[in-house]
């Protein structure tokens, strides 16, 4: 199975559908952006801290990573930023060229694989968003070396990911039966750890999803390069069965440090 075309046309559809991810912000929300007023997540619910990005983004070079739908980008660059739009879904990015064309923003898009950055060159950017996204990637490894390798020494990777714990339950009993059942083990795959039924059911309403370690999510940063600075937890609302128990949902900060001298 072609993982990449399949979840470029299940995001098409979403944005179709209007899915919360796709629906582009308001030129009210720009406004308040151009004013100084603004904030944006990396995770379900909880605002980003302002220290995670640089105090001054008049000018700042920053990449938002597999994270088309018209909601980051159009934000930051309102606020000032140069900002690139990467994603896999061309309807995604057309969200953002929208907003872009409806506002007078500048804002570039880019069509591709988030393990895949060779269109950027070397230590390109100042600072990445990337939201909960490598949730379907196959391999997120790939993911964070490209993100070191674009990013400029002293700039930092803001990233959101999706603890593998969600991922252990089986989907099914949480969407039927709204019970808990341990069924899976990590690393996840939709295309390997569900029936042929299954996979069928989940293909026509959402993109493949895979279930990351923390060792690939959180050491895989480590080992690309990175330092982590700080992180924070968060959840859905008490709709989501899990999210009544933990939070399974992370975000990160890390920084590219410069080399030695």
């Amino acid at each position: 199975m072609d993982v990449r075309k399949f979840n470029q046309e299940a995001w098409d559809r979403d944005v179709d559908n209007g899915d919360r991810w796709t629906i582009p912000v308001t030129p009210e929300e720009v406004a308040q952006a151009r004013a100084g007023e603004w904030s944006l997540i990396l995770t379900p619910t909880k605002p980003v801290p302002r220290h995670w990005y640089p105090a001054r983004l008049e000018g700042c070079q920053i990449l938002c990573l597999a994270s088309g739908g018209g909601q980051q980008g159009p934000i930051l660059a309102a606020a000032g930023a140069d900002v690139t739009v990467f994603d896999n879904s061309p309807k995604q990015l057309g969200q953002d060229q929208l907003v872009a064309e409806r506002d007078g923003l500048s804002i570039k898009t880019v069509e591709g694989d988030m393990a895949d950055l060779g269109c950027f060159a070397d230590a390109e950017f100042d600072l990445i968003f990337h939201p909960c996204s490598n949730c379907f990637a196959v391999d997120i490894l790939p993911v964070w070396r490209e993100a070191f390798r674009v990013l400029k020494p002293g700039g930092y990777l803001l990233a959101g990911t999706c603890n593998p714990v969600r991922f252990v339950f089986d989907e099914i009993a949480q969407d039927d039966r709204h019970e808990l059942v341990v069924r899976h083990k990590i690393p996840y795959s939709d295309v390997t750890d569900l029936t042929a039924e299954e996979l069928k059911r989940y293909q026509q309403v959402r993109p493949l999803q895979f279930g990351h370690s923390l060792e690939d999510q959180i050491g895989g940063q480590l080992a690309a390069g990175f330092v982590l600075v700080e992180m924070f937890e968060d959840r859905f609302d008490e709709s989501d069965l899990i999210s009544r128990y933990l939070d399974t949902f992370i975000a990160t900060r890390a920084l590219k440090p410069h080399p030695a001298s």
